[in-house]
């Protein structure tokens, strides 16, 4: 179970979340029950998941033999040691970060008009300069493509956020936090920093 205090109830926030990624983890199992994840691109459109890719391999195997499967996509903002809060403690070291995990069951979409909206998805996040004909199910050149490819969708039954940004920790050990990331200034310390401000409880 999720720890109450980092779980993100809005939508709109899940969502914007997903729109800003592009990568994540597709679990399935084998047929002798072994589970197996696999990195790959994703979009996220009207409240439902799509993968695409070959219709032959291990992945669609495992689909056909068992349509249960779950998606995970996280993404972290930084790596918070454990000298920022504790001088000789190995404990308080940890991560701050966003994650979203769903379940649900793959469905393999047939249909060319759905296929080429996801696809435009995908073409819009991962190519959004443009420089291609967009993608028309009624366009000849595109037919053979949309027919040939495989596309997955998960229409989630279950699906929940986690935004880990130190919304357990008292204001004396949280400020520690604020001070260490401000004078480390790396990476996207100060990105980490809004977030903080954002969730923890004593912004509200």
């Amino acid at each position: 179970m999720r720890r109450s205090e980092f779980r993100i109830e809005d939508p709109q926030e899940v969502e914007q979340f997903l729109m800003e990624m592009s990568f994540g983890f597709l679990g399935t199992v084998d047929e002798a029950g072994c589970p197996r994840v696999t990195p790959l691109n994703f979009v996220f459109v009207d409240g439902a998941f799509y993968f695409h890719g070959s219709r032959m391999g291990e992945k669609m195997d495992h689909l056909f033999q068992n349509s249960a499967i779950s998606f995970t996509v996280a993404d972290e903002y930084a790596v918070i040691p454990s000298y920022f809060t504790d001088s000789a403690m190995a404990c308080p070291a940890t991560a701050f970060f966003k994650s979203v995990t769903a379940s649900g069951t793959a469905v393999v979409v047939e249909n060319i008009e759905e296929k080429a909206v996801a696809l435009s998805q995908f073409m819009l996040k991962l190519q959004p300069e443009g420089g291609y004909d967009p993608i028309d199910a009624k366009d000849p050149r595109y037919i053979p493509q949309l027919k040939g490819v495989a596309l997955i969708k998960l229409d989630p039954t279950h699906m929940s956020a986690k935004f880990k940004f130190g919304q357990n920790l008292k204001n004396q050990r949280l400020n520690h936090v604020l001070d260490g990331l401000k004078s480390r200034n790396e990476n996207r310390d100060a990105v980490t920093v809004e977030h903080i401000c954002k969730y923890h409880p004593s912004s509200s």
